[in-house]
């Protein structure tokens, strides 16, 4: 069953965006990720302009990141007084992303930055994860150590909380449920990147979590929850600007793809609990790295299909 997508400008099947819904949603389960990364660079295989799957599909991200925060609230894995900082700062970044974003669709080059991102993008982080884990998935020896540890941050003799960059200065903070003391700047500047990243791209999440563990040494059982009630607020703030800004913002095409993603997470999480990790991120690399060279090649190679314009002068 078609229906037309008003903002797209595109008649589209139905059962397919829940579809697409559906298996994006089983990945985030399975994996434990925002499906943003994989969500926009389907959409626009499917023909979807570029900058409408963009912005739409942060629509969508409202909705399960919402369930997410929830699940993790219940279970006390969230540092709000850090998301409250990381969301001051993304709402700033959502703003110049939005600005950014509305500049390069004046000059008619979005399609292309985006394209270009999202292979740079997905390579990078494909091929770190398919360093780390292969080795130790293949090879006996490698399956006995243990997992890459994180760098062990600084402890206050006197307190004995966690010291991060910047403790020492006026602006440092203190953060109790992550035991942690750091300079506020070092969260807000980290927001103000998730928000560009969101507003351009349409991803942040799998970007976020690595960086709070490693540059904010947060503890690990609280990055997700915390990621998350930063996303939601994050997704929101961008649907809003892009659909004042930028008239992009396709909400049947979001609430459709919502609801096949609703759908899937359950049974992606049900499923996580039987794989291994090594197993799930190499699975998870080869899946980002296939995307990526999908990406790759439309940008290089001559499309299957062409068209021109005849222009009749009378």
């Amino acid at each position: 069953m078609d229906i037309y997508l008003p903002i797209a400008e595109m008649p589209i099947n139905v059962f397919v965006l829940m579809g697409i819904g559906i298996v994006v949603g089983f990945i985030s389960g399975l994996f434990g990720i925002g499906g943003g990364f994989l969500m926009t660079p389907l959409l626009t295989f499917l023909g979807v302009p570029a900058a409408i799957a963009v912005a739409s599909q942060a629509n969508q991200q409202v909705g399960t990141s919402l369930s997410g925060a929830l699940a993790h609230w219940r279970k006390k894995n969230i540092d709000f007084q850090m998301a409250f900082i990381l969301m001051i700062g993304s709402l700033i970044g959502t703003g110049i992303g939005v600005q950014i974003f509305k500049w390069l669709k004046q000059i008619g080059q979005i399609n292309l930055f985006i394209a270009l991102s999202y292979v740079s993008l997905l390579s990078v982080v494909g091929l770190l994860m398919l360093w780390e884990t292969a080795p130790r998935l293949f090879k006996k020896e490698e399956r006995v150590r243990a997992a890459p540890r994180i760098p062990q941050p600084a402890l206050d003799s006197q307190k004995g909380i966690t010291v991060g960059w910047g403790a020492g200065t006026n602006l440092a903070m203190d953060f109790p449920a992550s035991n942690l003391r750091v300079s506020m700047l070092l969260p807000l500047f980290m927001g103000v990147m998730a928000g560009m990243l969101v507003s351009m791209l349409g991803v942040g999440g799998f970007v976020m979590v690595p960086a709070m563990i490693y540059i904010l040494k947060m503890p690990p059982r609280l990055v997700n929850g915390t990621s998350l009630v930063q996303i939601i607020f994050t997704s929101m703030a961008a649907t809003v600007m892009q659909s004042v800004s930028n008239h992009t913002v396709d909400l049947l095409l979001a609430v459709l793809l919502l609801s096949g993603s609703v759908i899937g997470v359950p049974f992606g999480a049900r499923l996580s609990s039987h794989l291994r990790s090594e197993v799930a991120r190499f699975l998870m690399a080869l899946l980002i790295l296939g995307v990526g060279g999908m990406l790759l090649k439309n940008l290089m190679f001559t499309p299957d299909t062409l068209f021109s314009i005849d222009v009749t002068v009378l």
